[in-house]
């Protein structure tokens, strides 16, 4: 995403095209210009101003839909209030799945089988979010082994690291784990790869959208970003998934040393066998699983006193527990610390989008023409004065402070999807993985604090957000400073 960020900007010069559906959208209010020309200036100003253009719109209309301009369609606000709409429409009324096949172009990138069949949101459920404990040693192998090894500060020295690169490489190495295993999990070139796969997609979407839907899947044979990634891939996880084939033909389903990785698990599914079927919902996987913790190092790194409370809450959990599922359930300020760093940044500006397969009305009357994009402003409803007191501010333990008091809030963990916490989504097609998400960060955070001193580069600002479209990315190129921990 950063790479994308910083060197595809231009492609908003060529990527506007008139939004569509405006005639059957003038009962919806704009917010922006609403003239056939204005709306050119409205999806320029959206590139990199879409946060700020949905926090107008909601404060300036509450409870009522309004549209804005973006490079390629007219986009429908609905806010909070609608949430139960979103929750109760069918797949064939408003799609998650179109909306985002839409944006990404997945049918034209990677296939059609990814959604039209997503069979592997059903095994994230059953084997991950359900028996997540089971995964818990490889987690804190993998993830120890990778701070440890990014993270090779000598003595008392600080170290400076590049923050967003390092942990997104710390990310992608425990996610493999519990995917691929190892020693695939290690591999350079593989965590590369997946930590570069969305840019490639994204790339390769944002190429395909400039062309009418006619051309796409013609103009697709030439983008060759995913298409490269994808063979790249297969080489990696070829011999394996022969090698398991072959186990899998001769014991059955059941075999001494069988990997229990999220590989295995979907292969004993037997919905997909080639080597490019498997390949593709692997990378996609990784696609969906590269979680940020950058935002919330930076702000660790910015309030330094926040750490002694951490230290102490993280070292009497795993006095009791070791690290495992409990330790880490014990572990309520770096939840809430984590919880209020994703409320205040995160990675969307809206977390719910839907697609009008048809033309609906919604349960205020509001009508909807079939094919519409409907999003719902999730930063805006995190930055509501009347939802979270002092709202634009961080407060790290703002969630764990109500655990035992009383009101929504009180309720909120990291995991949480409610009506005001809406990282995950909301509904039906809440992140099934957010749990396997939730256990690496929280382990992540507990560590550093734990065996590190963290701290700002000298004399520098705490770093912001890059914005594009409705993608929120944690200042990429930012550096934060580690030393082993002064105080044991």
């Amino acid at each position: 995403m950063e790479t994308f960020l910083l060197t595809h900007s231009y492609l908003a010069a060529i990527c506007v095209v008139v939004p569509t559906i405006f005639n059957q959208l003038d009962h919806i209010p704009s917010f922006g210009h609403s003239t056939w020309l204005g709306s050119y200036i409205s999806a320029f100003k959206y590139v990199g101003s879409a946060p700020q253009i949905l926090q107008g719109g909601y404060h300036k209309y509450r409870t009522t839909p309004f549209k804005a301009a973006s490079l390629s369609r007219w986009i429908v606000v609905i806010g909070r209030h609608h949430l139960e709409d979103i929750r109760k429409s069918p797949d064939d009324e408003l799609s998650l799945t179109e909306a985002a096949n839409e944006t990404a172009m997945l049918d034209h990138l990677i296939g059609q089988a990814i959604t039209s069949n997503p069979y592997h949101i059903s095994v994230v459920r059953r084997h991950l979010t359900r028996n997540i404990s089971r995964y818990y040693p490889e987690i804190v192998d993998e993830l120890f082994t990778a701070l440890n090894e990014i993270l090779d500060v000598k003595d008392n020295e600080w170290m400076s690291i590049p923050a967003a690169a390092s942990m997104r490489e710390i990310i992608c190495r425990t996610s493999s784990r519990v995917f691929v295993g190892l020693p695939l999990c290690r591999n350079a070139d593989w965590i590369d790869l997946n930590s570069k796969f969305a840019v490639d997609v994204i790339k390769d979407a944002n190429f395909l959208n400039i062309f009418p839907k006619v051309l796409r899947p013609f103009m697709a044979q030439f983008v060759p970003n995913t298409a490269k990634a994808i063979k790249q891939g297969m080489k990696h996880l070829g011999p394996i998934i022969s090698e398991r084939l072959k186990c899998m033909d001769e014991y059955g389903k059941e075999w001494s040393n069988k990997p229990n990785d999220f590989l295995q698990h979907l292969m004993d599914e037997g919905e997909e066998s080639t080597t490019k079927q498997l390949t593709v919902r692997m990378l996609t996987m990784g696609f969906v699983s590269i979680h940020t913790f950058t935002q919330a190092l930076y702000n660790l790194a910015a309030n330094p006193q926040y750490v002694q409370p951490l230290r102490e809450e993280v070292e009497a959990a795993i006095e009791k527990y070791g690290w495992t599922k409990e330790g880490i359930a014990a572990m309520h300020r770096v939840d809430s610390f984590l919880t209020e760093s994703q409320r205040l940044g995160g990675v969307l500006t809206s977390s719910i989008q839907r697609k009008a397969m048809k033309n609906v009305v919604l349960s205020d009357g509001t009508f909807i023409p079939k094919g519409t994009r409907v999003v719902v402003p999730t930063r805006a409803i995190h930055h509501d004065h009347s939802l979270y007191e002092n709202a634009y501010e961080f407060n790290p333990f703002r969630f764990s402070n109500l655990e035992d008091g009383e009101g929504e809030n009180s309720r909120v963990q990291f995991t949480s999807v409610t009506q005001d916490y809406l990282p995950f989504g909301f509904g039906k097609h809440a992140c099934p993985g957010r749990f396997l998400a939730a256990s690496e960060l929280k382990m992540m955070l507990a560590y550093i604090v734990s065996s590190y001193d963290v701290k700002l580069e000298d004399d520098s600002s705490p770093p912001g957000n890059v914005y594009w479209d409705l993608n929120i990315v944690a200042d990429p190129v930012a550096r934060i400073m580690f030393r082993k921990r002064t105080d044991n």
